[in-house]
């Protein structure tokens, strides 16, 4: 695991000055404390901080092949590469490392962009062909690890695997773009498509890129995808058996390390189940952790016990404050763009007691959105079968009018909480699954901005993006198209991001077996009913795995990292919600509506309304702005 950095000149091969592409790569000294780094040549320079996993001391980046037509830089691993080796050695490759870059380089001389198809892993790289004196970029299928890009006022393009390396070039601008913001604050996280800076790009999961030299620079070309098109057939008998013919296998490969290894362990399903495996595999105790709350509706301490003492793992758990929001602002250096999801401070507080003990740690990121775990997608199912009995143009009249009138009732129990239900009803269905899944929606962003915010946003709208994805997903069902932007919109912007930085904040390499491509391709094919049995998510996956885990770890309701935001709001973080309205940044930027946002504080303050998500996504914004030192 490594942070990467680089500039290609895509005019005229202009000489790169090494001391630039070292401060790029010295920005990312978190992600690789082991090594660094740089290989210039005229119109590329490539840069590399090293996080050393596998072939500890043999494997130094940027690396040339064999032949010295290639050089790489690369973050991430390749759990297959022993494999590749193997038939590479047969087509005549010969290796002077024990690692998995050259193998990467290797793979890229003989088969060109094909070569992607052949790796199983976590990565993102760059490859500079010094015949062709082409630039090969390249990002994993489902989006682990990043990558960010800029074209610059000197005709370069720099890259780098976090902002924070293309803010250490001098020529990048620090604009920020104002589609960004409606985009995060639908969202709470700045999404693939778009950055909080004007001019940066990020390279969409399963993308890669090809700049040469002379020519203007090339559009990403997908090179993945996954398809929710087609039904597997068989007896859930037969499901399961592959099912965990794949588990096994995601697990197994991703244990491959010459350093520590662990797991996170929270006492859910799917953490719990990868331990399970990792257990099975390994001759010695799987060192797991977990944290906890002192605050008995938020702890799952004692779930996570269960599970350690069944599969005698050599457990570590820490409890945290509740209130523990000390790291706030560490969260805005870490992440760069605003990241409203609150669950990064115990994501990080838990990063940081594996980091204690391991240097690689396995999740259980990803089998969600792949086997239909959230509520969300069951009930969007449902709402397509209710928007298939009324026809929209009763639906929408009725439902909608129903809906704006209805009272927006947070301190009711949830089945009384129908107002979103009504609106989303009244919708088509891939904008019904948007309000679901966003934090803020239309009708409050709209009362937020400014006038001037408003004639600069025009039409867009953020949603707008996310239901064209929605609308041209490879699917059959409702269902299918919720898991579909699940994985390749929510899944990138949000679980992985929150991962990836809190993780490698502390020099840990996160991997996430639940996302190995296969498993993912197999779980896309499932029939419905092997997906949501009643109302229990996750069917499948529950039920392989029963012969492994208690029902009360397989079948209790789903928690999560759920911490006190509306409370903090309203007690010792109050002042920062009341000060949101004065912010300095926010008044300078021109967005906003100041006199709304200090309305929506008091309200929060005073109990009359639950404004916590909102109010937590501006207090990030608020402090994002000032840690990249732009103001709108």
């Amino acid at each position: 695991m490594c942070g990467i950095a680089g500039i290609f000149h895509c005019s005229t091969p202009k000489p790169v000055d090494p001391s630039r592409v070292e401060r790029m790569t010295d920005a990312l000294e978190h992600r690789g404390p082991d090594g660094s780094g740089v290989w210039t040549a005229p119109g590329v320079g490539l840069g590399h901080r090293r996080l050393s996993i596998i072939d500890l001391e043999g494997s130094p980046q940027p690396m040339h092949s064999a032949s010295e037509r290639m050089v790489i830089s690369f973050n991430g691993e390749i759990y297959n590469y022993r494999e590749l080796r193997s038939e590479l050695e047969g087509l005549g490759a010969t290796f002077r490392t024990d690692g998995d870059t050259e193998v990467i380089l290797e793979a890229y001389e003989r088969w060109g962009v094909d070569c992607l198809k052949r790796l199983n892993g976590m990565f993102a790289f760059a490859i500079f062909d010094r015949k062709t004196r082409e630039l090969f970029l390249a990002r994993d299928r489902l989006g682990v690890k990043p990558l960010f890009m800029a074209m610059l006022s000197d005709g370069s393009m720099a890259f780098a695997s976090e902002l924070k390396g293309l803010l250490a070039h001098p020529l990048l601008r620090r604009d920020a773009d104002p589609l960004a913001i409606e985009d995060y604050l639908t969202w709470g996280y700045v999404p693939d498509h778009r950055s909080i800076l004007k001019g940066v790009e990020k390279l969409p999961a399963g993308y890669y890129r090809l700049l040469k030299h002379d020519s203007p620079p090339a559009a990403p070309v997908q090179w993945w995808d996954v398809s929710f098109a087609d039904r597997r057939k068989g007896s859930a008998a037969d499901m399961s058996a592959e099912l965990l013919h794949h588990l096994r296998e995601g697990v197994n490969s991703r244990m491959v390390s010459d350093v520590p290894l662990g797991a996170f362990l929270s006492g859910g399903v799917d953490s719990s189940s990868v331990v399970a495996l990792m257990a099975e595999a390994s001759r010695n105790p799987v060192q797991t952790c977990s944290i906890g709350f002192d605050v008995a509706a938020l702890d799952e301490t004692a779930y996570a016990q269960q599970v350690a003492d069944r599969f005698e793992t050599d457990h570590r758990s820490r409890i945290v404050d509740p209130d523990d929001f000390s790291a706030i602002d560490r969260l805005a250096e870490i992440f760069d763009e605003p990241f409203a999801d609150a669950s990064a401070l115990p994501t990080l507080r838990v990063c940081e007691l594996a980091r204690e003990n391991v240097t690689v740690a396995l999740s259980g990121d990803g089998a969600d959105e792949a086997f239909a775990g959230y509520r969300r997608q069951l009930f969007h199912a449902r709402e397509e079968q209710v928007r298939s009995f009324i026809p929209s143009v009763l639906r929408k009249p009725l439902l909608g009018g129903l809906g704006a009138i209805y009272p927006k009732a947070d301190w009711a129990p949830r089945p009384l909480r129908a107002k979103s239900t009504l609106l989303s009803l009244a919708a088509d269905g891939d904008e019904g699954y948007a309000r679901a899944l966003s934090v803020t929606p239309p009708e409050l962003r709209d009362t937020l901005y400014s006038q001037d915010f408003l004639r600069e946003r025009g039409e867009y709208r953020a949603e707008q993006p996310f239901m064209q994805m929605m609308r041209d997903a490879p699917a059959r069902s409702g269902l299918d198209r919720a898991q579909y932007v699940d994985l390749k919109f929510w899944l990138q912007g949000d679980i992985l991001t929150k991962v990836d930085r809190t993780s490698m904040a502390v020099g840990l390499e996160a991997r996430e077996p639940l996302l190995d491509h296969r498993l993912i391709e197999f779980a896309a094919g499932l029939p419905h009913k092997l997906r949501f049995k009643g109302a229990q998510g996750k069917w499948l996956l529950k039920h392989t795995m029963e012969r492994y885990l208690p029902d009360d770890i397989l079948y209790r309701q789903k928690q999560g990292f759920v911490l006190p935001i509306a409370q903090w709001l309203r007690g010792p973080l109050a002042g920062q919600a009341r000060a949101i309205s004065s912010s300095a940044r926010l008044a300078r930027s021109g967005w906003f509506d100041t006199k709304r946002l200090s309305q929506i504080a008091e309200a929060h303050i005073s109990g009359r309304s639950d404004h916590s998500r909102l109010l937590w996504q501006l207090i990030m914004l608020d402090k994002s702005l000032a840690q990249l030192k732009i103001a709108g």
